[in-house]
């Protein structure tokens, strides 16, 4: 396992972190602790959480993620592990969380921080993000910004002095932004150079073979003010694993347990892109999810690939995928397959 510096902080997150959206629904409590031990003894210092899971979001499950994690966390050497958690955003209809009031201000994040605290059973947070902009954006399979869905929004400056007063109180150390924009980030940072404010040091964003809009706009942007990709669904919600090639049918996984939650993988090249990526993973004696995982990982612009699994077999599997290093012949055949089928998942 290795190693790599998350932005600007003096943080040194493994190469995979361990996301945990499925502890709580998908897995028991048991099943979570076992995973987290198994992924802490392959060397993962770095694992993933957040006020709303598990997923998918409701109020008889909210929090019961960081809940078993916390449990699990208080045996552990804290001082050894980097434990991030996320508040919500506004706009998504939780009306069980704050009653329903989600915008990003300064007693929400007060509460926020307060209750993941007390579900983790820790002092502090090593990594704190935004879920989602308070500010509309397109998210999670929206392409298309419509000026017309703009609202009210808490000002970034606003955002940050509450923040900064939390990280002054010791509960938590760096800021991270997710499912974020190229104008969000470099706004996040222009603020926070402006009025002295902590700066980001990390952007949790969707990254996979089907989807690589980070390249571009993104990616410039995050180069340019040291901000870190922590990339989620790196098997594109599992679809890049090979299991559903030939639209082979199966049983309890997230597409078919949770159908409205992996719509932005149902979309016109996405079976075609995904048979020609395992077709190439075949070619090289590897898994498709080795590959898939190794692509990511490869990214001079991804400092830690979130994974994700609902059985330690899974885990394993792609924890492996560290051992896997893409060379330049088998990166061009990727990249091959992604003039022909650029983006169909974005």
């Amino acid at each position: 396992m290795k190693y790599n510096q998350l932005g600007n902080s003096d943080l040194k997150i493994s190469e995979i972190c361990l996301g945990t959206m499925t502890f709580g629904q998908q897995n028991i409590i048991e099943d979570a602790h076992k995973q987290l031990d198994y992924a802490i003894a392959y060397g993962v210092n770095f694992i993933d959480t957040a006020e709303m899971y598990p997923v998918p979001p409701r109020g008889e499950t909210q929090g019961r993620t960081e809940t078993y994690i916390g449990e699990w966390l208080k045996k552990q050497q804290r001082d050894k592990l980097i434990i991030a958690t996320k508040i919500v955003g506004p706009g998504r209809g939780f009306k069980w969380l704050r009653e329903g009031n989600l915008n990003i201000n300064r007693e929400n994040i007060k509460q926020a921080v307060d209750d993941s605290l007390k579900r983790l059973q820790t002092d502090y947070i090593d990594l704190y993000q935004i879920h989602w902009p308070d500010r509309y954006v397109p998210l999670f399979g929206q392409i298309e910004y419509n000026s017309a869905f703009e609202r009210d929004t808490i000002p970034i400056a606003e955002q940050l002095e509450a923040l900064a007063d939390i990280i002054k109180a010791g509960k938590i150390r760096y800021l991270g932004l997710s499912n974020e924009t190229p104008w969000g980030v470099c706004e996040f940072s222009r603020t926070a150079q402006q009025l002295g404010l902590p700066k980001v040091v990390s952007i949790q964003n969707a990254y996979n073979l089907l989807n690589r809009v980070f390249d571009s706009a993104l990616a410039e942007a995050c180069y340019r003010e040291n901000v870190s990709l922590l990339a989620y669904s790196p098997l594109g919600f599992g679809l890049l694993s090979g299991k559903y090639v030939h639209n082979k049918p199966l049983q309890d996984t997230r597409l078919t347990l949770f159908p409205g939650f992996g719509q932005r993988y149902l979309k016109p090249n996405v079976n075609e892109a995904v048979a020609a990526y395992v077709e190439i993973a075949h070619k090289y004696n590897l898994k498709p999810s080795h590959l898939a995982l190794a692509f990511v990982r490869s990214r001079w612009f991804t400092s830690s690939t979130i994974i994700g699994a609902t059985t330690l077999e899974q885990l394993k599997e792609n924890l492996e995928s560290v051992n896997v290093v893409l060379d330049k012949d088998t990166i061009a055949e990727l990249n091959a397959v992604h003039t022909r089928y650029p983006n169909p998942a974005p």
